[in-house]
């Protein structure tokens, strides 16, 4: 089964023309079927590129799903344009009625500030609140799932003196999970930031960690009671995306290494190589089928 999107998202046809399978409304509506219900509460800059990666994860499984994208409600994006936002997000005052599935919160690039300094520190701590009643089960990614370990146990982030950066062996530490099924004993997960969640926290706190890496720290945590799965690095990343950040800041001046492990031999001039792809899908497979697996058919059950 297809993902739900508007036809004339970008997402739509550079995931067609990538074979994934992509449904407009009108033709979702001729289908008997529930299909499952993933809000994306996009905070990254470039909302088109954030938006593209992570439909290609959760339009990969069998199963029909309708994408909402959601906004901060006051917030302004200086990335993408006024009409994008117009077309295709609601503001998350508009959706908190709705009950769904599954909600994605994304990165931010706010690594730097304290929590309570972020503009709409306010309306995401409602959000957070919020899915324990309306949503079945949420993904927290980057510095949104920071955010929520944050919001729900008080863990906190620790900046770094450097920028973590590059692909990283992670290890599987729980090959049992159903969000892990498929999963090798090892896989290689792109990493970009300037904070870290310590691992002694997070077990102090009474969360176990799924995937870890002895250079980019924790990477999967898993917290039952809240129904949610916080992920610190970026499985959803494009095969360009690190040579982007990299390309930026060297354009830029700032100082940045070169991402570890990214390139054949480090060598920036080469071609980087994706080694992420298909873990990226299991994860995410994995998550919709659980979600398929255990949410109510009447949705008004969900949260409680």
């Amino acid at each position: 089964m297809p993902i739900t999107l508007p036809l004339d998202l970008p997402a739509f046809d550079v995931l067609g023309n990538e074979g994934v399978s992509v449904m407009d409304s009108t033709a979702a509506t001729r289908q008997d079927i529930r299909p499952l219900q993933i809000g994306l509460l996009n905070l990254m800059p470039e909302k088109i590129q954030t938006e593209t990666q992570f439909a290609r994860l959760i339009g990969a499984t069998p199963l029909q799903i309708d994408l909402t994208l959601i906004k901060m409600t006051e917030h302004f994006s200086k990335n993408t344009s006024p009409a994008h936002m117009e077309a295709f997000y609601k503001p998350f005052e508009d959706v908190k009625l709705h009950k769904f599935d599954g909600l994605i919160i994304t990165g931010a690039p706010i690594e730097h500030l304290p929590f309570d300094q972020v503009t709409y520190w306010d309306e995401l701590t409602e959000v957070m609140d919020w899915t324990q009643t309306n949503v079945h089960t949420t993904l927290g990614v980057c510095w949104g799932g920071m955010a929520m370990i944050n919001h729900f146990h008080g863990v906190q982030k620790h900046l770094l003196d450097h920028k973590q950066f590059g692909c990283f062996k992670h290890r599987n530490l729980a090959p049992a999970s159903p969000y892990l099924r498929g999963f090798s004993d090892e896989c290689v997960i792109p990493v970009s930031r300037w904070t870290e969640m310590k691992r002694d926290e997070i077990y102090a706190a009474g969360l176990p960690v799924l995937l870890d890496s002895d250079d980019g720290g924790p990477c999967l945590v898993e917290d039952v009671d809240h129904r949610s799965l916080y992920i610190f690095n970026h499985f959803e990343y494009d095969s360009g995306t690190l040579k982007g950040e990299y390309d930026r800041d060297i354009a830029a001046g700032k100082p940045i290494n070169v991402p570890q492990n990214y390139y054949p031999g480090d060598d920036p001039t080469k071609e980087p190589l994706n080694r992420w792809r298909s873990h990226a899908h299991l994860l995410y497979g994995n998550w919709v089928n659980q979600i398929y697996q255990t949410t109510p058919y009447d949705m008004e059950m969900i949260g409680g």
